[in-house]
């Protein structure tokens, strides 16, 4: 083998193990800042989750408070209606005492 034909050979191993090396370097490159993208990522939607979680809590203690107070309500309204009947009977009662002593 001539010595061209040796030197080509090298300098072309040489050019792939440097091609090789290079590309390596440039994907742990690449990994490291897709790793650290995602964890700003994953930081800023944790931020975001428990911001909304916070709303979500006033929200519920919101509703909750106004379930709270319609059972209340709920509660109530049939003793008012029982008032209301006991009321209105004695209301027909005393106009049937006035018709009478009027009539």
């Amino acid at each position: 083998m001539s010595e061209a034909v040796a030197v080509a050979l090298i300098t072309g191993a040489c050019a792939v193990i440097a091609q090789v090396i290079l590309t390596r370097q440039a994907s742990t490159r690449t990994l490291a800042e897709i790793e650290k993208r995602s964890e700003i990522s994953d930081v800023r939607m944790e931020g975001q989750i428990e911001r909304l979680k916070g709303v979500w809590e006033v929200r519920l203690s919101s509703l909750t408070e106004a379930v709270n107070r319609h059972s209340g309500f709920a509660e109530r309204i049939p003793v008012l209606e029982e008032k209301i009947k006991v009321l209105n009977n004695r209301i027909l009662d005393l106009e049937r005492t006035v018709e009478r002593h009027d009539g």
